[in-house]
C-alpha cells in the first residue's frame, strides 16, 4: 500500500514539474547602436526567444516587433518623457483571420529570431530634439495554442539607451489622392479594380446611412451603446463628427493601392488622406457584413487625420463590445468601434 501510495505521489509530482516546466515564455531584447548621427541611420534589431519548453506558433502581429510594418511598435521616450511624432501607418488586422492563414512565425524552445527596424520610416524626432532615448519595444505578443486558440503572451524584455542626433527625420514619399471623380488604383489588376469599386460603392452607402442613424438617434440605443457605449452627448457629438465627415468622403475617388503582401486587411498614413493599401485578408473578405471590405474602407477612413484620426486600441466584435463597456472613451476613437457600427450586423435597432 506504502508503494502505491508512494508511486501515485511522485507521479503527481511528476505531472506537476511537466506542467510547470511547460509553460511558455517569450523574452524580447532590443539592440543597436549607442548612438547614432542622423536617424536615417536609426534602425535596430528586436531579437525574440523562445524561453519555454514548448514551440510556439507567434502571430505576425503588423503592431508588434515580428513585423516591419511601419506601424507603432516602439514606446520611445528620453530623460524627460518627451516623444518623437509618430509618422506610421495604422492597419485594420484581425488575428483570427491571420491565424487561418498561417501568419505566424515558429520557433522552437531556445529558438531565436531577429528582425531589423528602421525606424526613420516610422517616427519623426523634430519636436522631441536630440538626446538620449529610451527605445522599448511591445512586449504583447498572441499565440496559437494546440486547440488553436489565440492567446495572449507578455516577454520578458530589455530596451535599448541610444543617443540621437544631427537629421532627425526623413521625407516620407506620399502618394495623392485623385482628385478626379474616378479612383486611382496602384497595382491593382482589373478584376481587383472591379472588387474595389463595389467595396467603395458600399462603403460610401455604409457611411451615409449610419451618419442618418446618428443624426436621428440623439438618446441611446441598442446599435450605439454596443459599440460606443454609455450615451453621453458629448461622446455621441465626436461619433457624429467622425461619420459627418466620413459620409462627406467621395470613396469612388480614393488612390488604393493593392502591392501590399501582408496577412492584414488595410493600412493608411493618417496624414495622407485617401490614400489606401489594401492587403490580403481584404481580398477574402466579403463585399458587406462583418470584417467586410466596405467596413474595412469605413475603418481605415476614419483613422485619417482630416476624418477625426481614430486609433486600434482593440480589433473584433467582442474586443470592442468589451472596450465600450470598460472604456467608451476610447470605443469613441476606436476604427474597428465605427466599423462594426457602420456594417451593423447583426442587426441593432
Amino acid at each position: 500500500m506504502f508503494s502505491t501510495l508512494l508511486r501515485s505521489t511522485l507521479a503527481a509530482i511528476a505531472i506537476s514539474a511537466l506542467t510547470v516546466s511547460a509553460a511558455p515564455g517569450i523574452s524580447l531584447k532590443v539592440a543597436g547602436p549607442e548612438s547614432v548621427n542622423g536617424v536615417e541611420n536609426l534602425k535596430v534589431v528586436a531579437t525574440i526567444t523562445n524561453t519555454g519548453d514548448q514551440t510556439l506558433k507567434i502571430l505576425n502581429d503588423p503592431r508588434g516587433p515580428l513585423s516591419t510594418m511601419p506601424a507603432d511598435t516602439f514606446d520611445i521616450t528620453d530623460s524627460n518623457g518627451a516623444r518623437p511624432t509618430f509618422t506610421g501607418i495604422k492597419v485594420k488586422y484581425s488575428p483570427e483571420a491571420a491565424a487561418a492563414a498561417g501568419a505566424f512565425t515558429v520557433l522552437a524552445p531556445g529558438q531565436s529570431v531577429h528582425i531589423e527596424h528602421n525606424l526613420s520610416e516610422t517616427y519623426n524626432f523634430t519636436t522631441s530634439g536630440s538626446g538620449s532615448y529610451n527605445f522599448e519595444a511591445s512586449n504583447l505578443f498572441h499565440i496559437v495554442d494546440g486547440a488553436s486558440k489565440i492567446v495572449p503572451l507578455y516577454a520578458d524584455s530589455e530596451a535599448l539607451t541610444a543617443k540621437v542626433s544631427g537629421n532627425l527625420a526623413v521625407a516620407r514619399k506620399t502618394q495623392s489622392a485623385g482628385l478626379n471623380k474616378r479612383a486611382t488604383f496602384v497595382g491593382c489588376s482589373a478584376a481587383r479594380q472591379t472588387i474595389l469599386n463595389a467595396a467603395a460603392s458600399a462603403a460610401q452607402s455604409y457611411a451615409a446611412s449610419a451618419l442618418s442613424y446618428l443624426n436621428s438617434h440623439t438618446s441611446t440605443s441598442t446599435r450605439y451603446s454596443t459599440w460606443f457605449g454609455t450615451f453621453t452627448a458629448a461622446r455621441r457629438s465626436t461619433v457624429l463628427s467622425h461619420f459627418s465627415l466620413i459620409s462627406g468622403n467621395n470613396f469612388a475617388s480614393y488612390t488604393y493601392d493593392c502591392t501590399c503582401t501582408d496577412s492584414s486587411y488595410a493600412y493608411v498614413y493618417p496624414s495622407s488622406f485617401g490614400v489606401v493599401y489594401l492587403c490580403n485578408a481584404f481580398w477574402n473578405a466579403p463585399v458587406t457584413g462583418t470584417d467586410s471590405r466596405a467596413g474595412t474602407l469605413i475603418h481605415e477612413s476614419s483613422h485619417f487625420t482630416r476624418n477625426g484620426g481614430t486609433n486600434d486600441y482593440t480589433y473584433g466584435q467582442s474586443s470592442c463590445k468589451s472596450l465600450a463597456i470598460s472604456n467608451p472613451g476610447n470605443a469613441v476613437f476606436n476604427a474597428d468601434s465605427h466599423e462594426y457600427f457602420a456594417e451593423n450586423n447583426p442587426a441593432l435597432s
